[in-house]
């Protein structure tokens, strides 16, 4: 029977049946994968994948372009090694170091550039990404029954506003947002990032220049803010947003770092950026509802009861019966992926955690910015700039041992017109917590002329007690210890290793075998080794978090392919691996008898990146095990036949899988063949070495 429903007032009111409108209620739906050509298409001005190109941090398979790729179901141990935690993680295509990281890679593009992400979709349906704050079209903004589900589509937009913003998965967002299919999205001032380049090439690459990669042309790192109440932050620019650019006739800048109005108008330089990501899961939503799927409604008359939202992992149906994503009660805790390690209390556990020191987020997932920190550490007189985003499912209480600048709320800087008359920036004193709920991101400046050894401190607040019962009951769940260090003597980090050794099916040591340890977290260390004669190696130098390590040796594959450990308060050994002899699927793919470059070629329901067919339309994916395989090609505005071809490596290569590519009914070829395309395609997409309408398309 339903459960009842007793109003003070007296009156119920029927609730509507979701029989016929399932996807309407829970927002996703499965319809067939689609992968149309975007609409309204323009040409990407996002120089950064360029940037982390020439950086040796990226390879880009498409002009200006991410590659978001989701989804990639990976279980990682929690800090005590009590659970394989099942997360849904995002990677990049065409980034060596982003191969599923909690959360995913940031992404930063400069203020006015125009972004494309091309995006596929993996494992059980339906996902889209949606742009958490930026303006874009209704098909390129990513929410549930405004776009398709996707299948392999280019989005786009062009944002207007320098600050802090995210991406995540808006189908099934309930599961897939506490899953980790989301990222941090910051846009920085339209001439940073542009400041790095020296020169464009003809190939289509670019030649940095000494300028760090982040900084503006000016050599500072800035962001929006009026901080006119604020002298303490020194270098600010007051000019109002429509003040000509003072370098505009400059004859010794290059005309890509010109501009029409000053694009460091409402602007402060910081020296020290900080990345706070907070965020909790929930052990018993990992082990019941690790199926993607887990909240697709079944049919009923009787919302709540009878439509199986209720026992839909598998138990008996009915308003009191678990599973329903109702009850959320967090027992892990994170900071930008960083396990906290520590219990709750009535769980046993002290109830506060103290993370590690220096801690940093490696360039390759921070868009090639170096020196990122999640633990803070400053020197005197340095303006350091705390970013938080609350991806916790509670509240988020912040906490700072020296006093802090509010500067901005959820991607607008307060004080900074067209907002001036409506907000304004204010002092927050040391001490003084900051409540966010989840979402919500907001922007600090600090700044110290004496020592300060201390911790900031993320409290997780239990939003289950923000009742009308108890509005006052704010019990909190985990308290996390930040190190923050404003000094001439920081301390020294706490750092780790993990080793193990390397064998053939023989049980022969293999050499020279490449070991990869990346953090899956997206806060840690990134380290290459390669194994001795003996098949051993040693990875060190590494921060308390998890990680992924990953064996690679040509011509052969590993058990496990992909190795996730988590280190806590001590180095791990005994890592092995297994290497066998390897094949490789490879073939063609074409469009009229002519080679279709661009198309991406997946191995469904594997971990295996996929790869992206050539000029010539050929394409190859190397070092797989024996074993069955399903290929699936895939580009915005094309059908396939095959649609997929099923195939068996035993032993040697498979050649000749090939594709015959159609335009889907009514379509026409996207731009660049492809919308992403593939081939080379110069930087500058419209005049010379001067960055032509490249250029012209960025002057605001």
């Amino acid at each position: 029977m339903a459960r009842p429903i007793e109003p003070k007032s007296g009156i119920i009111i029927p609730r509507q049946s979701v029989v016929g409108m399932e996807g309407m209620h829970s927002k996703m739906f499965d319809p067939p994968t689609e992968s149309p050509t975007t609409p309204d298409w323009v040409d990407p001005t996002n120089p950064v994948p360029e940037i982390m190109a020439a950086a040796g941090l990226y390879n880009p398979s498409a002009p200006h372009t991410f590659k978001p790729d989701l989804m990639h179901g990976d279980k990682l141990p929690t800090w005590d090694g009590l659970y394989d935690m099942m997360f849904f993680l995002i990677r990049d295509g065409d980034n060596p170091i982003a191969n599923g990281t909690f959360p995913g890679p940031t992404y930063r593009i400069p203020r006015g550039a125009v972004f494309h992400g091309e995006t596929l979709g993996h494992g059980p349906p339906p996902h889209t990404i949606h742009w958490h704050g930026i303006e874009p079209t209704p098909m390129n903004d990513g929410v549930g029954h405004c776009s398709m589900e996707i299948g392999h589509y280019v989005y786009q937009w062009q944002p207007n506003f320098i600050g802090f913003y995210f991406y995540h998965c808006h189908r099934n967002t309930v599961q897939h947002f506490e899953f980790g299919l989301y990222g941090a999205l910051l846009i920085d001032p339209p001439d940073a990032f542009f400041a790095s380049i020296a020169s464009f090439n003809g190939d289509g690459t670019i030649t940095l220049s000494d300028i760090p990669i982040g900084q503006c042309r000016d050599r500072k790192y800035r962001i929006a803010a009026n901080v006119t109440n604020f002298p303490q932050f020194p270098g600010f620019n007051s000019n109002p947003l429509t003040a000509l650019d003072p370098e505009r006739d400059n004859p010794d800048l290059p005309e890509w770092l010109k501009f029409k109005t000053d694009p460091h108008a409402m602007t402060v330089p910081y020296d020290v950026e900080v990345l706070w990501v907070v965020d909790d899961r929930d052990s018993t939503w990992s082990e019941h509802a690790d199926n993607a799927r887990a909240t697709y409604p079944k049919h009923g008359d009787i919302p709540g009861v009878n439509d199986e939202f209720h026992g839909n992992w598998g138990g008996d149906v009915g308003w009191d019966k678990f599973f329903a994503f109702n009850d959320f009660n967090p027992d892990y805790f994170y900071v930008t992926g960083v396990p906290v390690p520590a219990a709750r209390v009535d769980k046993g556990g002290t109830g506060v955690g103290r993370m590690p020191t220096g801690v940093t987020i490696p360039a390759g997932l921070m868009s090639g910015k170096e020196g990122v920190q999640v633990s803070v550490n400053a020197g005197l007189n340095q303006t350091v700039l705390i970013r938080c985003l609350d991806a916790a499912y509670v509240c988020a209480e912040y906490t700072f041992p020296v006093d802090v600048v509010c500067i901005a709320w959820d991607g607008r800087a307060l004080g900074v017109p067209p907002y001036g008359e409506y907000n304004h920036p204010y002092l927050v004193p040391a001490g003084t917590p900051i409540h966010a709920s989840v979402a919500r991101r907001c922007d600090l400046l600090a700044r110290s002329d004496v020592e300060v050894n201390g911790f900031a401190t993320v409290k997780f607040i239990d939003t289950r007690a923000q009742s009308k019962e108890d509005a006052n009951a704010l019990p909190v769940l985990m308290t996390a210890e930040v190190p923050f260090y404003i000094g001439n003597n920081p301390p020294q980090p706490d750092v780790f290793s993990i080793s193990g050794t390397v064998k053939d099916n023989a049980g022969a040591p293999m050499a020279d075998v490449e070991i990869d340890v990346e953090p899956a977290s997206q806060a840690g260390s990134e380290v290459k080794t390669t194994t001795l004669a003996d098949g051993t190696y040693s990875a060190t130098n590494l921060i308390p978090t998890m990680y992924a390590i990953t064996p690679f040796k040509a011509g052969y594959a590993f058990e496990p392919a992909t190795a996730y450990v988590t280190i806590r308060d001590a180095s791990l050994v005994a890592v092995h691996f297994v290497g066998t002899p390897a094949n490789a699927i490879s073939g063609k793919v074409t469009y009229n008898g002519a080679p279709l470059p661009g198309v991406a070629i997946a191995l469904h329901g594997t971990t295996v990146k996929p790869v992206t067919t050539d000029v010539n339309g050929n394409y190859s994916l190397p070092d797989l095990p024996d074993g069955d395989y399903m290929v699936v090609p895939s580009l915005p505005g094309y059908k396939f036949t095959p649609a997929e071809a099923h195939v068996m490596l035993s032993g040697a290569d498979v050649t000749d899988v090939s594709f015959a590519a159609a335009l889907v009914d009514g379509g026409t070829p996207p731009p660049g063949n492809g919308g992403g395309g593939g081939g080379v395609v110069p930087v500058v997409t419209g005049g010379g070495s001067s960055g032509g309408c490249f250029i012209d398309s960025l002057k605001r």
